[in-house]
């Protein structure tokens, strides 16, 4: 039988103008320790990001927004930051900053298996 264990999640955002705080979310990033699981799933919508910034660089976001993936699946390919521990990795995927792709603070969420989770969260969250 299953046991209940708590997972954390943020949500990716690209921000285009930082001062004006408009946000397009563009996916999920869900942690959850005691099932040992890192994950994060994305989708670049360049028509909802068009109309706040025409100018947007969308093949940089989509970049940035793969390597999100890329670091949570611990794709050395990614740098330095996907050696670390899932922890680590998720604690450094959500802190703060004052740039594009940014992530909303932290939530918390219980579930017996991870499998649907970030499915579920990313239809709520982004897909909608």
């Amino acid at each position: 039988m299953p046991t209940n264990a708590s997972f954390d999640y943020a949500v990716l955002r690209v921000v285009p103008r930082v001062e004006r705080q408009e946000f397009v979310n563009i996916g999920v990033i869900v942690f959850c320790l005691e099932k040992r699981y890192l994950a994060a799933k994305v989708h670049v919508d360049e028509q909802r990001l068009r109309a706040l910034w025409p100018s947007l660089d969308i093949p940089m976001v989509q970049q940035h927004a793969k390597a999100v993936v890329r670091i949570c699946e611990g794709d050395l390919s990614a740098g330095p930051i996907a050696k670390l521990s899932q922890r680590e990795r998720f604690h450094w995927l959500i802190s703060p900053r004052s740039t594009v792709i940014q992530t909303s603070a932290a939530h918390t969420g219980v579930c017996s298996e991870t499998h649907g989770v970030l499915e579920r969260l990313f239809a709520q969250l982004v897909s909608q």
